[in-house]
């Protein structure tokens, strides 16, 4: 399913984790240089609580990237009585609105006093890839994949509704094929996919919660119980995707929270997705992002991934693409890569 004729770097970026699979022709997958590391928002989190034990003022200079982590730290260094500032590029991290950035507590400015930390905002480590991979005689790709989630520039209403309606678009715009829910290139609108781009100019950037389930679907036996009809479910660190799925069209998928999920809920929900009366409003109203239904699909196999598919669904079918179940997000890249860039 996945055979490159060019080396790729493929990398997953979640809320816990980035997840990195050097692709090169002629090596089996299994043997591919593969790594686990921190996600983004957990290291720079991480220097912003640095700055605060050491009493320093915080600046954040980069791109916007995604939040969670870093965005704690900062309430967190805030509310310990020292200063954050921001480029405006970089508190678009924090919210897309910059009012509410200042209502939070950091200054806006475009360059740091100079008592501050600079801590440097990306989602693409590319210098620390860089370096780490040459420790290795590991030579860096050129051709690269990133997978970032994504709501949209949202500035004035929730970004939960506002990501899930860019979803229904796109579905109803490709008749519900699995792949109508990646563009290459990135919509306008998707600010932080567009970040990586300027970033990584060239490369292909996505939606991490499809690239998982396209991955999933590398395992044998999960594109065969697709043919007949398939509940495949990513269970992130963040967030957990559904889909209901009968060869590649998408029958409905909603989206939620993970930490709001326990396996009871979510196997309801399953169940109401499958038999196609599962609603936006009440997935939502639950804090979750929405559902949308295309038509019923009577089916009872499961199929999970993700690191929390087995406090969630336990009993379901555990796809292990190529042996890796954290590496589905990079193996869907890869096998977007093939598709879109006729590699």
């Amino acid at each position: 399913m996945i055979d490159l004729k060019t080396s790729l770097l493929a990398i997953d970026v979640g809320r816990g984790t980035q997840d990195v699979l050097i692709y090169e022709p002629g090596r089996s997958i299994e043997n591919s240089i593969k790594l686990v590391l921190p996600s983004p928002t957990v290291v720079t989190a991480e220097k912003i609580r640095q700055a605060t034990r050491a009493e320093r003022p915080v600046f954040l200079d980069g791109t916007l990237m995604g939040g969670g982590a870093n965005t704690g730290a900062v309430r967190a260094h805030l509310a310990a009585g020292f200063p954050v500032y921001a480029t405006p590029e970089a508190a678009a991290t924090l919210h897309d609105d910059p009012e509410r950035v200042r209502a939070l507590g950091v200054e806006i400015r475009a360059t740091p006093p100079g008592d501050a930390v600079t801590v440097h905002t990306t989602d693409y480590m590319e210098p620390e890839l860089r370096k780490a991979l040459s420790l290795f005689g590991v030579d860096y790709p050129q051709n690269v994949a990133i997978a970032v989630q994504d709501h949209g520039y949202s500035p004035h209403r929730s970004n939960r509704i506002h990501r899930f309606e860019l979803m229904r678009e796109r579905l109803d715009a490709g008749g519900w094929d699995l792949l109508s829910l990646v563009r290459d290139p990135p919509l306008a609108d998707m600010t932080r996919m567009q970040a990586v781009r300027r970033r990584a100019p060239g490369a292909l950037v996505t939606d991490t919660g499809p690239v998982a389930l396209i991955g999933a679907l590398c395992d044998p036996q999960v594109r065969r119980m697709a043919k007949t009809g398939v509940t495949l479910v990513n269970a992130g660190n963040g967030h957990t995707l559904c889909f209901t799925l009968k060869g590649r069209e998408i029958h409905g998928l909603f989206e939620h929270h993970t930490g709001a999920l326990d396996p009871t809920k979510l196997q309801d929900y399953i169940r109401r997705l499958a038999d196609g009366t599962l609603t936006t409003e009440e997935v939502f109203d639950d804090g979750g992002h929405g559902a949308a239904v295309s038509k019923p699909l009577a089916t009872g196999a499961v199929v999970v991934t993700g690191p929390n598919r087995l406090r969630l669904l336990p009993e379901a079918y555990q796809a292990a693409p190529f042996g890796d179940m954290m590496l589905a997000g990079c193996f869907g890249l890869a096998y977007l890569w093939k598709v879109f860039r006729k590699g």
